[in-house]
């Protein structure tokens, strides 16, 4: 690439960018995941439309493995830890148990009823079996859902890409036919175990190490803070253990970490997250041929999805969490929900690198599997919530970012008081906070004061609370509680 190429690429990239970034609010509004959006406009911009070519089916696998770590690293980065841990126990299942039951489940019907060879058949239920992070994450979060279902789903996502990949890299190759089906599932309960230990080894070594550095600028911390999860997916890689569980677990021991600059490093991840997405969709968007998808591909991707998503997912999610005696409505609800993205996209370029036969109709099945179901389900999600009485009603969380007062051993924290908090109403004394804490000023419509013990907080509400570092931890649980519970959350327990 030449300067001349260059400038082309930074024109045509920003507008896309820009043209990408605006699209959200369409998106959002519309309830569908942004990555439909972006595929749109790769398409668009490809051989189809535009004219732009792109079929190195290499550089989208390589490309396309970096951008899911780095959305897998925000996905950890911005999960809140007491919120998944209840239902990281199903979460883990349906990563493991759950994915291994939808796979079977596709793959007998792919070969006996769609007529599939066996290999096609085993690698369209793998890439098709696991959630994608990045929707989940994108869509589900806009929903107010309760902590349990909302936990599991995001576990779930976070997870369950590691096994997957494992599974279609070998059915690529060729290497799971040199093992018996014991051997090659305890290589990748190893892949997966070594993985996870390794992520959060690295996690809680880079919390300690962020703790303690005095970095000249704050800008530095959220890239430390990256680099590390990066650093955890490249060593696990390096020993041949299962990088997408090192830097999930990573970014989820650092996001939940008492780091200096805890919410400046959540918006940097976000930022980034979004950037991995818009770049991934674009380049798959780019890699597609719509001309060349033929009718018998679109039937088998419907019916593929109709196996999937009427089936086997429900029969997943009734073998592991019947037994944890999971509520029939969060069981359904989690049964739908289970979106697919970019991650089934991604993992169908695998075989299409490794010039497995018949993988570009792997290919286009799976991009109109991705694009059909996304648009059946996203958009009900809510009222889905709504109907089996999953949607949380309750208060959101006060967002809490903090700012680090080394020089008295104390944190600015500042809160953002939402419409809905039940903060709104309550006198700044009956807050309660921790000895040593305290409100320092409040911001409403722009206009800071010193509120006195009297002062009611308004919803839309500023914050600034100075706390000793020492209760630092239980001034933020404090005003969540209240966020929660109002003015007796002393005396009301979670529920």
């Amino acid at each position: 690439m030449d300067l001349e190429a260059l400038d082309t690429f930074m024109l045509v990239g920003s507008g896309v960018l820009l043209a990408a970034i605006l699209a959200v609010r369409l998106s959002v509004r519309a309830g569908l995941p942004s990555l439909l959006v972006y595929l749109g406009i790769g398409i668009v911009l490809g051989e189809s439309v535009l004219g732009i070519s792109f079929s190195d089916a290499d550089l989208a696998h390589a490309l396309g493995f970096g951008a899911l770590v780095l959305i897998l690293a925000e996905g950890g980065l911005t999960t809140k830890w007491e919120e998944v841990r209840p239902s990281m126990g199903l979460g883990l299942l349906l990563a493991t148990v759950g994915v291994t039951v939808s796979v079977a489940v596709v793959a007998v019907g792919a070969h006996y009823v769609l007529g599939l060879q066996w290999q096609i058949a085993v690698l369209l239920a793998a890439v098709t079996s696991p959630t994608d992070a990045a929707a989940v994450f994108s869509v589900l979060r806009r929903v107010p859902l309760t902590r349990n279902v909302l936990g599991t789903l995001e576990a779930e996502s976070g997870l369950n890409d590691a096994p997957i990949v494992l599974l279609v890299a070998a059915v690529s190759t060729g290497a799971a036919d040199d093992h018996s089906l014991p051997v090659f599932v305890a290589i990748v309960a190893v892949e997966l175990f070594g993985g996870a230990l390794i992520g959060f080894v690295v996690g809680r070594v880079g919390g300690w190490v962020m703790r303690g550095a005095a970095l000249p600028s704050s800008g530095l911390y959220p890239i430390a803070v990256l680099a590390f999860c990066v650093l955890a997916y490249g060593g696990t890689v390096y020993v041949h253990a299962s990088g997408f569980a090192a830097v999930y677990v990573a970014a989820l021991v650092l996001g939940n970490a008492d780091l200096p600059h805890r919410g400046a490093t959540r918006s940097f991840a976000e930022g980034i997250g979004w950037l991995a997405q818009i770049g991934l969709f674009v380049m798959l968007g780019l890699l597609v041929s719509p001309g060349l998808i033929r009718l018998e591909e679109v039937w088998i991707a419907i019916a593929a999805g109709a196996m999937l998503t009427f089936v086997a997912r429900p029969l997943s999610v009734l073998v592991c969490a019947t037994p944890l005696r999971v509520p029939w409505r969060e069981q359904a609800f989690v049964s739908w929900a289970g979106l697919r993205g970019a991650v089934p996209i991604v993992l169908a370029s695998i075989p299409l690198a490794e010039g497995v036969p018949n993988a570009t109709q792997l290919f286009n099945i799976v991009f109109v599997f991705v694009v059909v179901y996304t648009f059946v389900q996203a958009p009900t999600l809510g009222r889905a919530a709504a109907w089996l009485g999953v949607a949380d009603d309750g208060a959101r969380d006060v967002e809490v970012e903090a700012a680090p007062l080394e020089r008295v051993s104390a944190d600015l924290l500042q809160i953002k008081v939402p419409r809905r908090s039940r903060l709104v109403g309550v006198e700044i004394g009956e807050l309660r906070l921790p000895p040593g804490a305290s409100v320092a000023l409040v911001v409403r419509e722009g206009e800071a004061s010193v509120p006195h013990r009297t002062y009611r907080i308004h919803r839309e509400d500023d914050l600034l609370v100075v706390a000793p570092r020492a209760v630092r931890e239980q001034t933020e649980e404090r005003l969540r509680a209240v966020g929660r519970r109002g003015r007796l959350a002393g005396w009301l327990d979670d529920r």
